[in-house]
């Protein structure tokens, strides 16, 4: 699987993960602060993110992606649609789903609070070649499936009270 003839020390390992932990944290803090810049709760914020990542989905998924009862998700969207953040649309195969639409993305406050940060890591990632940032891509896409595998342990876990 590597490209390399050896396989990295345990210590090396260790202070990687280590970092990756530190970079979740500080992505976690970064969103919180970012939230609060921009009037929100975390969770709803949390939220706005997930529908940028996923795209229009039903209250019901995002429910599940946020670990938030479909009542808290409820009340969630009502928020964000009363800011103009969300607006909600029929399904046009089912018009008995409803369909959490994002409208955020280009709103002032949105590219206001980003633009910093995304500037900053264009500058960062500028300091790498194409083929280096492919690698750094392919492995931050993997990350987030890990991610993404260990959410939904930790949720399925936390339903099923017999796993403890």
């Amino acid at each position: 699987m590597s490209s390399h003839s050896q396989d990295p020390a345990p210590d090396s390992l260790e202070q990687f993960t280590l970092l990756m932990r530190g970079l979740g944290t500080r992505t976690v803090q970064y969103q919180h602060n970012v939230a609060a810049s921009l009037g929100l709760h975390n969770s709803d914020f949390i939220s706005v993110d997930i529908l940028r990542d996923k795209g229009p989905i039903t209250a019901g998924e995002l429910s599940k992606l946020t670990g938030l009862t479909t009542g808290s998700v409820t009340a969630l969207i009502d928020r964000l649609e009363k800011i103009g953040y969300v607006r909600r649309e029929l399904d046009s195969r089912d018009r008995r789903k409803v369909i959490i639409v994002p409208q955020y993305e280009n709103r002032e406050e949105i590219v206001r609070a980003y633009q910093p940060l995304h500037d900053a890591m264009i500058q960062l990632a500028a300091g790498y070649t194409a083929e280096q940032l492919e690698l750094i891509s392919q492995f931050l896409d993997k990350a987030c499936a890990v991610l993404e595998e260990q959410i939904r342990t930790l949720h399925s876990d936390a339903q099923d009270p017999s796993s403890s």
